[in-house]
């Protein structure tokens, strides 16, 4: 599997380190990443990681705007410049940072959840509560779309 996928949830030892679950450990060294990216997520008190693929795709979102463009600077720092590399020790555990477990709101606990090309990190009772209203959201979309042979809105080609 070359994708995050699955829920955990895990308390932040002695020394404030999290073990990154054993499959997305694998899909990194699959990746050939032997660390993590970690960035805040834009939109919400979440951090965003992964490896070569999360970087990928941040930049292929700033190349989308031209060079020295404001949209692309903005990008840019908002991403590169909050983006950290964190080493995995021998055992596949990280150590957050205080700017990474203040943006997410992170105490003693974090909930790691797969999102394909990138996982987040969650605090759980935040992640609980995003769920649901995400869960919501897309139940009310199903009862949208209506019979099956409906495309999603703008899929049409």
């Amino acid at each position: 599997m070359n994708r995050f996928v699955s829920t955990y949830t895990m308390r932040l030892d002695a020394k404030g380190r999290i073990s990154i679950p054993a499959s997305y450990r694998a899909v990194l060294s699959r990746d050939g990443f032997e660390g993590l990216y970690c960035h805040p997520a834009i939109d919400r008190p979440a951090l965003d990681a992964g490896g070569h693929a999360l970087l990928a795709e941040i930049e292929a979102l700033i190349e989308r705007y031209p060079p020295y463009s404001d949209e692309r600077e903005e990008f840019s720092a908002a991403l590169y410049g909050q983006s950290e590399t964190l080493k995995l020790d021998s055992e596949g555990r990280i150590i957050l940072t205080e700017t990474l477990k203040t943006h997410a709101l992170i105490a003693d606990a974090v909930t790691c959840v797969g999102l394909g090309h990138k996982f987040q990190i969650w605090e759980p009772e935040r992640f609980r509560a995003h769920l649901a209203e995400a869960t919501g959201k897309v139940r009310a979309l199903k009862k949208s779309l209506g019979s099956k042979g409906k495309e999603p809105p703008g899929a049409s080609g």
